[in-house]
């Protein structure tokens, strides 16, 4: 098919001669890009296949919200993804999401998560218990087993024994592992396949199906209301009246898992890092905490009411934003601004440099929490941490009540205090921290 003249196109030479550098971390690539090329650009990285590079908001906003019905998924999420975690809320496309979408949004509405923030909150701070003060620590392994209990907590209540929550983060952390693998290396998805690697994590998968089915039969053999996410799910039903078949609902639970796990990991470990490096926010957390603290105990409160720290946690993923590119791909040809984009185009927006574009925010790449006093709705046609449109993440709630009240935790109870200057990343699925080595000092 014959390539649009009219979006400047970036020659397979050079993304032959970068190939390393892309391997490692592919972002000064593409921001170079962005800088010699404009706001749209086409890579070439084979002789047949290109990707559109986009960093314009307002065509991020076009297609996600204004003409989504014409644009779907990537293959990576409708088909590479689904052999590890099925097609649940993440990876489903057209009608099929539309059902699931619609009965599951219930069960994170506000109202419903109230319920589960005291589990939430045993959780966080049974992880913070293991943070050695005094000594120079990486801070991202205790956010990441931090974020994967906060889910099961929310979804299993205690129905889930240590040993059986072990395995499945072990197995959830391997399968989005092997992914990158297969994404950053594709020539050797013929090695993965002949080698049995893909084979391994499929079966491991299969291991994870089978806890979470026992987990299901025995909480509905017990017949008793823990109000937690599986007792919601469980008692969803479609306008027909039925259940989710059992497949779909282990699928529902491994997509939880999968999305709702490792991105806020990543970005509780960017913030603590930004909170080490600007040490008056976190004096502005504690002061707020404790004026909160003072009219009420409740943690709805203390998660609908924490302001400061609401306006860090939002800055922090305006900076380094979990999901830092978001993929689609139109159905048929379209226009936007006078581009011409051909049907079947892979498009990749990026939300890392849409958050840092000079023309939308000003000093983008400086830490300024105020610039969202007003509220993240400001800027809600140029900051996508949660994606936007029909498709922004269900559990956009969810993540923020947990990242407060983990934050809040976390400053009232230690100082943070950096051994770096600058912070690292790794851009993988998602964008990882790197080298998170902090000082916490009991307060």
């Amino acid at each position: 098919m014959k390539l649009e003249s009219n979006i400047p196109t970036v020659p397979l030479s050079r993304f032959f001669k970068h190939s390393l550098e892309i391997l490692k971390n592919p972002l000064p690539f593409h921001h170079q890009n962005f800088e010699e090329q404009g706001d749209v650009f086409r890579l070439k990285i084979g002789f047949k296949n290109s990707v559109v590079f986009v960093r314009d908001a307002a065509f991020a906003e076009y297609v996600l919200q204004k003409n989504q019905k014409n644009y779907t998924k990537s293959k990576i999420q409708t088909e590479d993804l689904v052999k590890y975690v099925g097609t649940g809320l993440l990876t489903a496309e057209g009608e099929h999401w539309k059902k699931q979408r619609k009965l599951i949004q219930p069960a994170f509405h506000k109202k419903q998560l109230a319920n589960l923030l005291d589990s939430i909150k045993n959780a966080i701070l049974s992880e913070y218990s293991k943070i050695t003060t005094n000594k120079v620590i990486d801070i991202f392994p205790i956010l990441n087993d931090l974020a994967f209990q906060a889910v099961v907590k929310s979804l299993f209540s205690s129905a889930a024994n240590q040993d059986d929550i072990n395995r499945l983060q072990y197995i959830t952390e391997a399968a989005q592992k092997m992914l990158v693998k297969e994404l950053r290396q594709p020539y050797l998805g013929w090695w993965f396949n002949v080698s049995g690697e893909i084979q391994k994590h499929i079966d491991l998968t299969g291991e994870a199906r089978q806890i979470l089915k026992r987990i299901v039969n025995e909480r509905r053999a017990s017949e008793v209301k823990e109000n937690d996410l599986l007792d919601m799910l469980l008692d969803a039903r479609y306008d027909d009246g039925n259940p989710m078949e059992e497949e779909q609902l282990i699928d529902e639970i491994l997509i939880l898992f999968t999305a709702g796990h490792e991105t806020t990991s990543n970005a509780l470990t960017f913030i603590t890092q930004l909170l080490a490096l600007h040490p008056k926010w976190q004096e502005k957390i504690i002061k707020e905490r404790s004026k909160i603290l003072e009219d009420s105990d409740d943690l709805m409160d203390l998660v609908t009411k924490s302001k400061v720290c609401q306006q860090v946690i939002e800055e922090g993923m305006r900076l380094y934003p979990p999901v830092y590119f978001i993929d689609r791909v139109n159905k048929e040809a379209d226009t936007f601004n006078g581009l011409q984009i051909e049907a079947g185009c892979n498009l990749l927006f990026s939300v890392y440099e849409m958050h840092r574009h000079p023309k939308l925010w000003d000093q983008p790449d400086a830490f300024l929490p105020e610039r969202f006093s007003e509220g993240g709705r400001k800027f809600s046609s140029h900051y996508f941490p949660f994606g936007a449109g029909p498709r922004k993440c269900i559990g956009n709630n969810f993540a923020m009540f947990e990242m407060i009240i983990a934050v809040s935790e976390l400053v009232s109870a230690f100082k943070i205090i950096p051994t770096f200057d600058t912070i690292d990343i790794t851009p993988l699925i998602t964008l990882k921290p790197k080298n998170a080595f902090l000082k916490f000092e009991k307060r």
